[in-house]
């Protein structure tokens, strides 16, 4: 009796000593908040030796077969676009006008407010893809937590629009760890940094236009993914400046399921 009762016991400790290691591994990983070095060569940043991963399992921040060397030129324009406020509407007119494919990275708040409008996106060429549900910061969930806030935005996004959401993923506020990598990936997702952001996200305080495309065009590389938020002011008034001084300077747009 002594003995199986000290049996049950071991059992519960060494139960509870794998919950605890399974817990602290999870704590303890690594998160990264996303961000690349800028230059002014005109050249494609580089990112850090231990942000090799991202590569690895199918992340992309720049298409890397677009370089400096290459012949031809390629921009991606992407748009993180968690709500309308009328220029969303306006920036589809334009790149519809000028005929230029673009990704736009949804939250549900906007498909559930504006199905006509995520679905107008899809109708006029462009590529809808995964900023998860709810926009959280993913490296504090669980793989359960993290799946379940990319399938409901398709789920969603399939009840409102009748399509299947393009599986691209950003991280929200680009906070990330390796798992969130992995389990999208094992999700059929391609996760997608940027090679170029600015200050365009404050409604509230938003820069004046030449500062915009000053910013702009000191970086632009070849390959680059360029990250705008559509609510802006600022974008919706320089967008079509933006598209010809590209094509002048001999870019086209790409989609990103170009990409591979």
């Amino acid at each position: 009796m002594k003995k199986g009762f000290i049996k049950v016991i071991a059992f519960f400790l060494s139960f509870y000593a794998f919950l605890l290691s399974g817990i602290f591994a999870f704590a303890s990983e690594k998160s990264y908040n996303w961000y690349v070095k800028r230059n002014s060569e005109h050249v494609q940043p580089s990112i850090d030796a231990p942000l090799s991963f991202i590569s690895e399992l199918g992340g992309y921040y720049v298409d890397k077969k677009a370089d400096e060397n290459s012949q031809s030129r390629v921009i991606y324009l992407t748009f993180d676009a968690g709500y309308e406020n009328g220029n969303i509407a306006r920036i589809l007119d334009i790149l519809k006008e000028e005929e230029v494919v673009a990704c736009f990275f949804v939250l549900s708040h906007l498909i559930n407010s504006e199905p006509l409008l995520v679905k107008r996106m899809a109708d006029e060429g462009h590529t809808v893809a995964n900023h998860t549900a709810s926009h959280k910061d993913m490296t504090a969930l669980s793989k359960e937590e993290f799946c379940s806030e990319l399938s409901d935005l398709e789920n969603i996004y399939r009840e409102k629009t009748g399509r299947e959401l393009d599986k691209f993923y950003r991280p929200p506020r680009g906070e990330f760890n390796r798992s969130n990598l992995e389990w999208a990936r094992e999700m059929g997702y391609k996760t997608i940094f940027w090679s170029f952001a600015y200050e365009d996200w404050d409604n509230k305080n938003q820069p004046e236009d030449e500062y915009a495309l000053n910013k702009i065009f000191d970086n632009i590389h070849n390959g680059e993914i360029m990250l705008l938020h559509p609510t802006s002011d600022t974008n919706t008034r320089i967008l079509r400046t933006l598209i010809a001084r590209l094509r002048e300077e001999g870019y086209s747009f790409g989609s990103l399921c170009e990409l591979d």
